[in-house]
C-alpha cells in the first residue's frame, strides 16, 4: 500500500493501480483501514488547520463582536485588519465540526394533528360538511355552495347557496338542518376541514350547545375529508351542470332539482346501488330482499346461466368510516 500511495503521488491513482495490478476499490479500502483509529496512520492534508488556528478561527467567529455577522461579512472585516487565517468554507467546516452552525432566526414549530378516525354505523351519526364556489355571471364572482352531507348513508341533510362565505350563514344551517333531522345531545359528530367559517367561534359555541362533537381535517390532507369531495365531484361533473350560473336565483333553482336527484334517484356505488334516501329510511334491507328474490327466481330460471353458482348481492357496508385505523 505505501508503494501505492508513493506511486499515486507521481502518476494519480488509476494508473498506479494498473501498474501494480490492483483494483482501485482495494486502495481506497485499504486507505480507509489506516485512516481508521489503531491503523497504520491518519490521513492528513498538508493544508488543514492545526488545533490552534482552528481554535483561533473558533474564537473568532463566537465572539460577542461577530456573532451576529455571516462568515464572509467576518473575513472581510478581518482582511482589512490585516488578518487572514483561513478561506470562508473552512470557517463553515469548523462551525459544523463544533455543530456551532444553525438557523438563527425563530422557527414556527406545527402543532402535531391526530389523524380523524371515524366511525358511522346508523344514519344521523357522523355528518360532512364544507363549501364550494360555484361560478357566477362575471369574471371573479362566485356563488357558495355549502353542503352538510351525512356519510352513512350519502343522503345531503342540508344545504344552502349565498353570496359569501360566512360564520353565521354555516351556523344557521347547521342548526336548521338538525332541528329538521331531530337530532338529540351527544347523537352526533360533525366533520370538516380547516376553512375559516368551519373553525369559527359561532359554529363552535353551536355544536357545544347542541352538544355535538366536531372534528376537522389535518392541513392540505383532502383524504380526511372525501365524502363531501366525492359528493362535489358528482355534481360539477354531471351532464347538466351549466358550470357558470347568470345569477343567485338561477342557481338555487338548478341545486333545487340536482339534490333531489341526487337523493332520490341517484343509485350511488358506495351504498349498493341504493339511493341516499333508502338508505336514510332505513329501507335497505328490505330493497335487499326484494332484489335477492328477484335474482332467485331467475336462478331458479336458468340457472346454466349463473357460472359461479346461486347469486348474491353486494349487501350495504354496516361501517362507515372517515380513515378506517389499521387492523
Amino acid at each position: 500500500m505505501r508503494i501505492a500511495q508513493e506511486e499515486s503521488v507521481r502518476v494519480g491513482v488509476a494508473e498506479a493501480c494498473r501498474a501494480l495490478g490492483l483494483s482501485r476499490a482495494t486502495y481506497y479500502r485499504k486507505l480507509g483501514e489506516d485512516a481508521q483509529p489503531g491503523g497504520k496512520g491518519e490521513r492528513c492534508s498538508p493544508r488543514r488547520l492545526d488545533a490552534g488556528e482552528e481554535q483561533e478561527v473558533l474564537t473568532y467567529l463566537t465572539s460577542e463582536r461577530f456573532m451576529d455577522l455571516s462568515i464572509p461579512e467576518v473575513q472581510a472585516t478581518l482582511l482589512d485588519e490585516g488578518v487572514y487565517i483561513c478561506s470562508v468554507r473552512t470557517m463553515y467546516r469548523v462551525l459544523a465540526k463544533h455543530r456551532a452552525v444553525r438557523e438563527r432566526r425563530d422557527q414556527k414549530r406545527h402543532p402535531r394533528y391526530e389523524k380523524p378516525e371515524l366511525l358511522a354505523t346508523a344514519p344521523n351519526q357522523v355528518w360532512s360538511w364544507d363549501i364550494t364556489k360555484l361560478r357566477g355571471p362575471r369574471k371573479w364572482s362566485h356563488y357558495h355552495l355549502y353542503v352538510i352531507l351525512d356519510i352513512y348513508s350519502r343522503y345531503v341533510v342540508g344545504w344552502m347557496v349565498a353570496e359569501r362565505e360566512s360564520a353565521m350563514l354555516g351556523r344557521r344551517l347547521i342548526e336548521e338542518t338538525c332541528e329538521k333531522q331531530g337530532i338529540r345531545e351527544k347523537q352526533l359528530t360533525i366533520h370538516a376541514d380547516r376553512g375559516s367559517p368551519m373553525r369559527s367561534k359561532a359554529v363552535s359555541q353551536l355544536m357545544a350547545d347542541l352538544g355535538i362533537t366536531k372534528t376537522h381535517s389535518r392541513p392540505y390532507v383532502s383524504d380526511d375529508n372525501p365524502y363531501s369531495e366525492s359528493q362535489f365531484k358528482t355534481l360539477k361533473y354531471n351532464p347538466l351542470f351549466p358550470g357558470q350560473f347568470g345569477s343567485l336565483e338561477d342557481a338555487r333553482i338548478f341545486l333545487r332539482r340536482f339534490f333531489n336527484w341526487y337523493n332520490n334517484e341517484h343509485r350511488h356505488s358506495g351504498i349498493a346501488m341504493m339511493t341516499p334516501r333508502d338508505v336514510h329510511t332505513n329501507k335497505a334491507d328490505d330493497i335487499t330482499r326484494e332484489r335477492q328474490k328477484t335474482m332467485n327466481a331467475a336462478y331458479d330460471r336458468h340457472p346454466e346461466r349463473f357460472v359461479s353458482g346461486q347469486p348474491k348481492l353486494k349487501l350495504l357496508s354496516r361501517e362507515v368510516w372517515i380513515n378506517k385505523p389499521a387492523a
